[in-house]
């Protein structure tokens, strides 16, 4: 019962929270909810970990309405998610957004599981085997340092650049990068200072090419263009 009343309380905060936040946002702009009651434009599509400890909106200090959000463990984008790819695929061509940002952090519980292969349980083993997969194809990059928590963080960059490779090769983006100009870029949060760090990798790295030049840089499963760590080959 104690535990109970302990999870109620919570949830009771919450609630009153809300009802404080809904006043003073409405307060300092009444027109909020009035304009996203009805529809949604966010010109960003997040994709971020689960962490408590990264809330897209706020740290980007923007508002409701404005973000379109995609979340899980360790931010990972695999091909083969039906829910990754559906929301990527509402994200650009339905909502139309003009960016995509992927964003890993520092101390990333499911980056630092995945420096070793010990067991965790359940099915994270299995959400977390694209990790570790990427670690061991890089293990160069990983044992360059001895500090885990360095570790850690090298291996969330690196599941940033997976991720980037895998949206410049996804079809809908391939198609907006082209047509419309849609931007991705990969981030790095760190939850210590509350600052993003932009790892220079995505379209920036394309953005001077020929229309034919990025055509032919977004189908190649295989080049470089992505990657700043020299390595041209993640996945």
């Amino acid at each position: 019962m104690g535990t109970q009343k302990h999870i109620c309380n919570h949830f009771e905060y919450a609630l009153k929270s809300n009802l404080a936040w809904a006043i003073y946002k409405n307060n300092q702009n009444p027109a909020l909810f009035e304009r996203t009651k009805d529809k949604q434009c966010p010109k960003i599509l997040w994709i971020g970990c689960s962490d408590s400890r990264v809330p897209e909106t706020t740290l980007l200090g923007l508002e409701p309405g404005e973000v379109f959000v995609h979340r899980n463990i360790a931010n990972i984008v695999p091909p083969s998610d039906i829910n990754s790819m559906a929301v990527i695929e509402y994200a650009v061509e339905k909502l139309e957004v003009l960016d995509i940002i992927i964003c890993g952090h520092t101390r990333c519980g499911g980056a630092e599981a995945a420096l070793t292969d010990d067991r965790v349980g359940g099915v994270i083993d299995q959400w977390i085997s694209p990790l570790r997969t990427l670690r061991r194809s890089n293990a160069d990059i990983i044992d360059s340092t001895k500090d885990p928590i360095k570790q850690g963080i090298k291996l969330s960059e690196l599941g940033v650049q997976m991720g980037v490779h895998t949206l410049l090769n996804n079809y809908c983006v391939r198609d907006a990068i082209i047509s419309r100009g849609l931007r991705v870029h990969g981030c790095i949060y760190d939850v210590a200072t509350g600052r993003l760090r932009d790892l220079s990798i995505g379209t920036d790295a394309i953005k001077y090419l020929s229309i034919e030049e990025k055509q032919s840089s977004c189908c190649n499963d295989h080049d470089p263009v992505l990657v700043k760590l020299d390595q041209s080959e993640l996945i």
